[in-house]
């Protein structure tokens, strides 16, 4: 049996398992393969994952909040996911451990195709997380991550907590070029594309309470929210009632993990069965 797995902390609600199986089951894969969650705490992290090539593991996701300790980690890792500064994605070969980063060509794939996202359009990413750091990495580099979007765009960044968002622009300088300084307060409608890579709303916030976004401003926009749950998160629903084109945590999950199983079986993923299971 080969095993896969995605690590966190909490895992339980994940959706990944559910998605990924019914993925192995489209493929033919399911009498060798299985996909489960497992829960480790930060603390135990490292040795867990070194554990897991001796039991049957090759390969895994990791959400929050190992996704910076999977690539200290890791032997060997793409110049994507050093660049981000986080894997999402990691294999397990001939006693090695690689470390990739899906969430990037995820998040290009899941908007790629969009009308409303022309090449080069002026993006607002909301956060300063590894989410945020992926996204920024993928739509200021465009086509260098997934050959989706043959142009870089210009991204602003804008955090509850402005330190923090200046030391994500210190260490991701090297590799994208960021405008300025992060926004205090960026004007919404200046903005084709906008990105929430934060928790807000999740916990039943208000996100026109907590985040620099105006419901009356969203006519024209695509709104991404990189968070899901059981049903589309407040910002979704109020943007696509006001004018936007949406895309929710589930496609964003449903493509990143697709490019996960790419990797580890060298299979083309079967999007509709994931996306259909996914959201369950």
């Amino acid at each position: 049996m080969k095993r896969l797995a995605v690590l966190g902390h909490p895992v339980a609600h994940s959706r990944s398992p559910a998605m990924q199986n019914a993925a192995l089951q489209k493929l033919g894969l399911a009498e060798e393969w299985r996909y489960e969650a497992i829960d480790v705490a930060p603390e135990d992290f490292e040795a867990r994952v070194r554990a897991m090539p001796a039991e049957g593991f090759v390969g895994a996701n990791v959400t929050i909040p190992h996704k910076q300790a999977a690539l200290r980690l890791a032997d060997e890792a793409s110049p994507t996911a050093r660049a981000i500064g986080a894997a999402n994605t990691l294999s397990f070969e001939a006693g090695k451990i690689h470390a990739e980063n899906t969430d990037a060509g995820g998040l290009l794939a899941a908007i790629g195709d969009l009308p409303a996202s022309p090449p080069g359009a002026r993006a607002l990413v909301l956060g300063a997380g590894g989410a945020a750091r992926a996204a920024i990495w993928a739509l200021s580099k465009g086509g260098a991550v997934a050959h989706i979007d043959p142009e870089p765009r210009a991204v602003d960044v804008w955090n509850r907590t402005g330190e923090r968002a200046t030391k994500l622009y210190d260490e991701l300088g090297e590799y994208v070029e960021l405008n300025g300084a992060p926004v205090d307060k960026p004007t919404q409608e200046d903005y084709k594309i906008v990105v929430n890579t934060t928790s807000v709303g999740l916990g039943g916030e208000d996100p026109f309470e907590h985040l620099p976004l105006d419901p009356r401003k969203f006519p024209g926009q695509v709104v991404v929210d990189m968070a899901y749950g059981d049903r589309p998160t407040k910002l979704i629903e109020v943007a696509e009632d006001n004018g936007a084109t949406v895309v929710d945590g589930i496609e964003i999950l449903v493509r990143q993990g697709a490019l996960s199983l790419e990797i580890w079986s060298g299979c083309p993923a079967p999007l509709d069965v994931m996306r259909e299971a996914a959201n369950g």
